[in-house]
């Protein structure tokens, strides 16, 4: 992460085809309705839909890049 000029550093950060990374407290809602609370200083949150324990990325981007159609 780059640092901010007022030395914050963003709270939430993109990867490019990756997962989204969150820094701090944060209460994410799932497509069913359910609020989950981050409980770790950084959490990846997945972003292309094929993680088995959702919604926490489980690395799976890495192999649908990998494959003939990727999921975006």
């Amino acid at each position: 992460m780059t640092q901010r000029p007022d030395g914050d550093d963003p709270d939430i950060l993109l990867c490019p085809n990756g997962p989204m990374i969150l820094r701090g407290h944060h209460v994410i809602r799932t497509e069913e309705g359910d609020e989950v609370e981050t409980e770790r200083p950084f959490n990846a949150v997945c972003r292309c839909g094929g993680t088995a324990r959702p919604p926490w990325c489980d690395g799976t981007h890495k192999v649908l890049a990998r494959g003939p159609a990727r999921r975006r």
